[in-house]
């Protein structure tokens, strides 16, 4: 009765999904218009080249792809013949994943959760599988895959205290989310019982750790790296890289920059936006400001105070060309965003208070004193003066942020054991 109760609803608000998606998002970024059949699950049944069943792979957006990457990498290695499905939510999500893997994956948006576009995606698709990244928690898709036999992973699992009393005032829906979870693969015991107090089996849990922290720089990246070193004079200039930074904090970033400019002045700051619809209003503030900037799509660098990063999928080679890192999202009340992008190249953390969709990282990275907090804006400044002005601190802090990174490292294996189950065993082990 509940998920009919929370169908129906979604039938009635229907037009105003359909005017945010394609008028209102679309507006921002054509993207949003593109596709937009696959909404309905409208998806091509000729997405791959032969009759194998595939296995979908649900990212929400750009962060959990960029996570999800060595996954299905290691996967593709294990199963060369294995088709793989990755779905998402978003344009910029849809970008990442044809550039991460070209062709050797199919991928396609994730129906919006009416029966009628999961019922007509699975008949089209007939995964034999769906994997569901993090906390993309649909109850159509999972009831009604679960109700054709079709097992689903929630992989990389992760639910805050503040998200489960949201599942606990919706209990009826809750459980049936819970029932529908053939096996959940959970970041830690605090997370995984969190999911267990909602309803899912224990015999279903399983604990292996984040796959966000299985990550390392490969050849290419590092080679971008060293080029982008070079290009901003890391040797000679003090280089802090803020990441995935939300309206509000822009303006603050610029303050703290500016005040770091009164003991620096040959200080650079990148600022990547996490939106790209963001990217212009950046600028503008840039504009009106005292600061010399250039545009990284531009590709015009020539000594500026700033360089405003309006570019895809570049920001973790960013971080790497800094001595410093601030992630965004976190001086205001969004949650944050992932630092393991910087702390995997050595570069240290500053964040603000707000991190809790990153419970599962933050406090470890914390303890092996890889990242520090602050308040507000004043703050970030006063620790961007204090690192600049103490270069071993500084190296520090980022050699214990990579060590964060290393000390958890293995999740990937343990989430590959457990989709071998769940695979056809005639594709290649």
């Amino acid at each position: 009765m509940a998920r009919i109760f929370y169908s129906l609803a979604l039938i009635i608000i229907s037009p105003l999904i359909v005017f945010y998606l394609y008028v209102l998002r679309g507006k921002k970024n054509s993207g949003y218009r593109a596709h937009f059949k696959q909404r309905f699950g409208f998806v091509s049944k000729s997405l791959f080249t032969n009759k194998a069943k595939p296995l979908v792979v649900h990212c929400a957006s750009v962060g959990e792809v960029l996570a999800a990457t060595p996954l299905i990498k290691a996967l593709q290695q294990a199963h060369p013949k294995l088709n793989i499905l990755l779905t998402c939510n978003t344009p910029t999500g849809r970008e990442q994943i044809v550039k991460q893997f070209n062709n050797s994956v199919a991928c396609c948006y994730l129906p919006i959760d009416f029966p009628f576009a999961i019922t007509r995606f699975l008949k089209r698709v007939k995964p034999q599988a769906v994997c569901i990244l993090e906390t993309e928690l649909w109850p159509n898709l999972m009831a009604i895959s679960s109700k054709k036999n079709i097992p689903v992973l929630v992989l990389n699992a992760r639910l805050s205290e503040r998200s489960q009393q949201g599942y606990q005032k919706v209990a009826q829906l809750t459980a049936i989310i819970m029932r529908s979870i053939t096996v959940l693969a959970s970041h830690n015991k605090a997370d995984a019982q969190r999911f267990i107090e909602l309803g899912l089996n224990p015999q279903k849990s399983h604990v292996t750790g984040s796959i966000k922290f299985d990550i390392t720089p490969n050849e290419v990246q590092l080679n971008t790296v060293a080029t982008l070193k070079q290009l901003y004079n890391n040797t000679e200039r003090f280089i802090w890289v803020a990441g995935s930074t939300h309206p509000t904090e822009h303006e603050r970033i610029l303050e703290a920059h500016q005040q770091l400019l009164t003991k620096q002045p040959n200080a650079l700051l990148i600022i990547a936006p996490r939106h790209p619809e963001q990217f212009d209003k950046v600028a503008l503030l840039l504009e009106q400001s005292s600061l010399s900037f250039s545009r990284r799509s531009h590709n015009n660098y020539k000594g500026e105070q700033v360089v405003l990063a309006d570019t895809l999928g570049e920001l973790q080679c960013l971080y790497g060309a800094g001595h410093i890192s601030f992630v965004g999202g976190s001086l205001i009340r969004r949650g944050g965003h992932n630092p393991l992008e910087s702390a995997a190249f050595s570069v240290g953390v500053i964040t603000g208070p707000h991190t809790y969709n990153f419970d599962h990282v933050y406090p470890e990275l914390i303890k092996l004193k890889g990242a520090k907090v602050v308040e507000n804006g004043d703050e970030l400044a006063q620790q961007l003066i204090a690192l600049s002005q103490n270069s071993k601190a500084c190296a520090a802090l980022g050699n214990k942020a990579a060590l964060c990174v290393a000390n958890n490292q293995g999740a990937i294996a343990k989430t590959v054991t457990i989709i071998n189950q769940y695979l056809e065993p005639k594709h290649d082990r």
